[in-house]
């Protein structure tokens, strides 16, 4: 019986005791981790533009300490994820507040306008993904990888697996796990020794001459981004190509022509892929998500009616004719909550608009403001909740909504009251573009997080009503925790092209980027808007192809969301994803042939799943490293002579060890299953009465 058919009563019996599932010790672990997380993501995010997802590192910390304590469940499991994992998402509001220093706007971060920018934004953004649950999760077939990947480990570490048959409970499927998990984490400590290059990175010029085009690519050498590969799937992977295609294949030769410089290869690539080419994502983005949301207009349609067909339903005492993972937040809440978000919201834009100097304009900036959070906001959110479902939460570019929001919001001051002020209140207007993305760049955040840690609720039979107050409660301490560790970390360094900033100013790219974007559209720079009108045409494109394809073929398709995201993502991050999933795809062909094909791929499933759970786990520790020492490689043992020979063993370990690991999960799955109790009595034949 599926569990959505099946009754709340029966979940208790199959073991997996829903009365333990949020528990005051699942609330203060999550609390306890997510301020740790929160710190190192923050520092993380600001050096190197990147934050890493903190539900799998929480999972396995959390499973530990729940064991030892005792009478631990999946459920409780999944608490402590899903408040922890606010420190992975929160944290990208980096990407946003550090403009207002870079502008010259703030000196410092005043702490409970931080707070209440994350805090209102980030629980409107838990209230915003309960309609789009069942549009986006349960009824749809999006595969949610470091969801799947989380339940995986939450199942095979608690045992609370209902059929005991199966390779997540007959051993082999917390086998397939763990060596995954250790094999991913011993390639890690080699990266981080310096013994295998961290990736296999080449910049060169398109021709003989010092002012030729430039290009380039950067194989990223991470298990953890390969495992993302096999479990997003074939179609993703060769759209995400496509995507890198035509950003360096076509985008950065182009406009490095255009722009031409002398000098290093590397360095012209990095700044037109930069300057340039992200623009042209950043619209083909835009598109495709204007697609994408045309199509979900029904299924969100539906979702809302089945949530409030569900309110209804415990409102008039049926509630137990409902499966307990149908338990959402009643909807009379949801609004309720949503409205104790949206007036301090209100009264935030209002008080920011007037000490901005723009108080006669406050009213209607406040209006124009509160439009853009509750609208476009739920736009977004939807959006972004489609990017986590198809490549993860970790991987989707909230950068390039950001770019949007700021953008939008940007044009409307132009719009509606640039016109009647002085010049010199320009940085005021970026300023307050700012103030409106950040609280959108919360809402959008969440909502991405809340729906991938939904899908780890569905897959482990969690209750969506305790994870979303979990989740509110996570975003609480989360946003408490962020503008002190802003503050410090601007105090110690200080951020890139902030006045006065020091040689060792953290370089904040995204901040600087949405920052810059909000100056180009207040100053009327037409070129960013050109860039951006190039990739709508480039998005269009890709939805008639995927329109043509979806005709002409049976299950090849080009997701255009996932093409723009590979022009608009760096080839880092990108090209192992292909590589993984073409590998994924020729083991699942070859499974096809095994003797046990379903157990042989749901085995590659749970091998994936380790291989992101070993590097995500090793690279929270190593990231805390670097921020005390200062020093990128903190156990680094040779030098950069070394770099050469190190690409080369990198490069050969990296493809040996992933052959290696899938012969060993075939050989795994062909093994024969221990007999089951049924089977044993059977052999030994009748009992005598």
């Amino acid at each position: 019986m599926s569990t959505e058919s099946r009754p709340a009563t029966d979940l208790v019996k199959t073991g997996l005791r829903p009365e333990t599932e949020l528990t005051t010790r699942a609330l203060v672990l999550g609390a306890v981790l997510t301020v740790v997380f929160t710190a190192a993501n923050v520092y993380f995010g600001l050096k190197a533009g990147l934050t890493f997802s903190t539900s799998i590192p929480a999972v396995v910390i959390s499973m530990a300490l729940l064991r030892w304590l005792g009478h631990a469940t999946a459920q409780e499991n999944n608490i402590v994820q899903t408040v922890a994992s606010t420190a992975g998402t929160l944290s990208s509001i980096i990407f946003v507040l550090p403009g207002f220093i870079m502008i010259g706007w703030w000196t410092g971060f005043p702490y409970w306008q931080s707070v209440a920018v994350c805090a209102t934004g980030g629980i409107l953004g838990v209230m915003y993904s309960i309609p789009l649950r069942r549009a986006l999760v349960t009824q749809s077939n999006l595969p949610y990888p470091e969801g799947t990947a989380c339940a995986e480990c939450i199942k095979v570490g608690s045992g609370d697996v209902a059929d005991k048959d199966s390779v997540e409970s007959g051993g082999k499927g917390l086998k397939a796990v763990l060596v995954g998990s250790l094999v991913s984490a011993l390639f890690l400590v080699m990266v981080q020794a310096r013994l295998f290059l961290g990736d296999v990175a080449h910049n060169f010029r398109l021709g003989s001459g010092r002012l030729t085009p430039v290009s380039g690519f950067d194989f990223q050498l991470s298990l953890a981004l390969f495992g993302i590969g096999h479990l997003v799937g074939i179609c993703v992977g060769v759209a995400m190509f496509v995507g890198a295609l035509i950003g360096w294949a076509w985008g950065v030769p182009h406009f490095s022509a255009l722009h031409p410089a002398a000098g290093d290869a590397g360095e012209l690539a990095g700044a037109t892929w930069s300057h340039y080419v992200r623009y042209v994502g950043a619209g083909a983005i835009a598109v495709s998500a204007i697609w994408t949301l045309m199509k979900l207009v029904n299924p969100v349609i539906g979702g809302l009616k089945a949530a409030m067909a569900s309110s209804r339903a415990r409102k008039e005492g049926k509630g137990d004719t409902l499966p307990r993972t149908e338990h959402d937040i009643p909807v009379d809440q949801v609004g309720f909550v949503s409205l104790l978000c949206i007036v301090p919201i209100c009264w935030l834009l209002w008080n920011f608009a007037s000490g901005a100097g723009l108080g006669q304009h406050a009213l209607l900036l406040t209006i124009g403001g509160i439009f853009i959070v509750v609208v476009i906001g739920f736009l977004v959110s939807t959006v972004c909740g489609y990017m986590a479902g198809l490549i993860g939460a970790s991987n989707s570019p909230l950068s390039g909504i950001g770019i949007l929001v700021v953008a939008t919001t940007a044009l409307f001051l132009v719009v509606s009251v640039k016109s009647s002020l002085p010049p010199e209140m320009g940085k005021a207007l970026v300023a307050y573009a700012l103030f409106v993305t950040a609280v959108v760049f919360c809402v959008a955040a969440i909502a991405n997080n809340n729906l991938q840690d939904l899908k780890t609720g569905q897959l482990v039979e969690s209750t969506p009503s305790k994870q979303q107050w979990a989740l509110v409660f996570g975003v609480v301490v989360s946003a408490l925790v962020i503008p002190p560790v802003l503050d410090l970390v601007n105090k110690a360094y200080g951020f890139a092209g902030a006045p006065g900033a020091s040689a060792h100013a953290l370089p904040a790219p995204q901040a600087g980027l949405i920052s810059a974007l909000g100056q180009a559209v207040i100053q009327n720079d037409p070129e960013k808007w050109r860039l951006m009108g190039w990739g709508a045409l480039i998005g269009a494109g890709i939805i008639a192809a995927d329109f043509v394809l979806s005709k002409a073929t049976r299950s090849m398709r080009l997701p255009p969301l996932a093409v723009g995201l590979g022009i608009y993502l760096p080839t880092a991050a990108t090209l192992m994803v292909t590589v993984g999933s073409l590998v994924g795809w020729w083991f699942e062909q070859r499974a096809d042939k095994a003797v046990r094909p379903e157990a042989t791929k749901q085995l590659g499933v749970l091998l994936a799943s380790g291989l992101i759970v070993g590097e995500s786990v090793l690279a929270v520790i190593f990231t805390a490293l670097v921020a005390f020492t200062g020093n990128p490689f903190p156990i680094g043992v040779v030098g950069d002579s070394f770099n050469t020979a190190s690409e080369l063993l990198g490069g050969i370990g990296f493809a040996v060890v992933v052959y290696l690991l899938y012969r060993w999960v075939e050989t795994l799955a062909a093994e024969q299953p221990p007999p089951s109790s049924a089977q044993r009595a059977e052999a030994r034949g009748p009992t005598m009465m």
